[in-house]
């Protein structure tokens, strides 16, 4: 499935200042989901892509070593799959030559699609959580977003110690996402001195969870853990696990999804849970962007949508910086190099060394929230130190 979004008419003329300058096309590729369980998620990103275009072309194109590019947003549906991610990046970089591309979402496809992008310096903004996908080997690749490895053990923390958690219990897409969360949690539990009890496996296109919540529920866990599910699969398993009579606490400690979970589950079973959020409306730019972004869509704004919006800005940032966005070897460099960048989220840098061997992974201020009328209320403000 393909949907262009044509920011940009082809290459034409521009009179600026009373002088010629030259105006081009510059593409970039949204390979998303844009159907099924993670659409929300792929519609987020796309979205942020959009709008952060439409700033630089509302502003007469973005302006790179004296040329004027209106840029042109290419999109691409991987339904959150690894052979559908492929063919799509295989459009994108040799049929539309596109060397930016904001995706994939889930972190199969990211997997999948490396090779190709890699091997042809397609620089790339994924979502996928997977540590696999940032490594020196993978120079091209950049993550706006944290994952469960960076924000977890924060909240989890403060969870375990607020609601008195001793065991939990979770349920986990059987792809590489979900083992890779599984994982992380489960050390992060531990080190809170909590136990990740249970924990189920299923295909993500599953929607019946009664089986695999009663046998969570059967060992009395304290608490149900819903990272690593996409938001509507996490909104049906709220719905089935308060039918079954579980009264314990539900958390989502990454991957911000609440409005979509609420419009799954209901308010009722959705209220008091805790959830991981990268968004605090006492922030002006913040809120600023989400009024934006229900404005112009009609919709609510994933949580993740602000990052990727971040992430573009600071994309045509580095190709401003490189004077090219032709050389993306230069880009790359000059985007490894923004510091103390200032997005609508706060304050952010690169960082991921230390975790991954290269400084790719972006870091930012996060929270937690309870849910209280349908609605996140911040509970806690968070850093890579704990949550306050």
């Amino acid at each position: 499935m393909k949907r262009n979004t044509l920011l940009a008419a082809a290459s034409t003329i521009a009179l600026i200042s009373g002088g010629a300058m030259a105006q081009e096309t510059l593409k970039l590729g949204a390979l998303v989901t844009l159907s099924g369980a993670g659409a929300s998620w792929g519609q987020g990103m796309m979205r942020a892509a959009e709008l952060a275009a439409e700033d630089v072309n509302e502003d007469g194109g973005l302006e790179v070593d004296g040329t004027k590019y209106k840029v042109e947003i290419i999109a691409y549906d991987d339904a959150y799959k690894a052979n559908e991610a492929v063919t799509a990046a295989n459009r994108l970089v040799f049929e539309d030559e596109v060397k930016y591309i904001i995706g994939t979402v889930g972190s199969a496809p990211i997997l999948a699609i490396q090779p190709i992008t890699e091997e042809n310096g397609v620089i790339t903004m994924t979502l996928g959580f997977t540590g696999q996908a940032l490594s020196p080997e993978k120079p091209y690749t950049f993550r706006p977003n944290p994952t469960t490895a960076e924000v977890a053990q924060p909240q989890i923390d403060w969870i375990v110690k607020t609601q008195e958690v001793k065991t939990v219990g979770a349920l986990f897409p059987k792809d590489e996402t979900g083992e890779a969360i599984a994982k992380d949690l489960s050390a992060a539990y531990e080190k809170a001195g909590a136990t990740l009890a249970a924990t189920e496996f299923f295909e993500r296109d599953r929607v019946d969870f009664i089986p695999l919540l009663t046998r969570i529920i059967a060992q009395g866990v304290d608490a149900i853990e819903l990272d690593g599910n996409s938001p509507a699969t996490a909104g049906q398993i709220v719905q089935q696990a308060r039918d079954l009579g579980f009264e314990g606490v539900i958390l989502r400690t990454g991957g911000p999804a609440t409005q979509e979970i609420v419009n799954v589950a209901g308010e009722a079973a959705t209220e008091g849970m805790f959830v991981h959020s990268a968004f605090d409306p006492g922030v002006e730019s913040a809120k600023a962007y989400e009024e934006r972004f229900t404005s112009t869509y009609n919709e609510p704004m994933n949580g993740f949508s602000p990052f990727f919006y971040d992430g573009t800005k600071m994309l045509f940032q580095a190709m401003r910086d490189a004077g090219t966005v032709e050389d993306t070897e230069a880009v790359k460099t000059a985007l490894e190099n923004i510091s103390d960048y200032q997005g609508i989220l706060g304050t952010m840098n690169w960082t991921g060394e230390d975790r991954y061997g290269i400084a790719h992974q972006l870091d930012s201020p996060f929270y937690i929230a309870r849910v209280e009328g349908g609605e996140e209320v911040i509970v806690a403000r968070c850093t890579s130190d704990g949550c306050e």
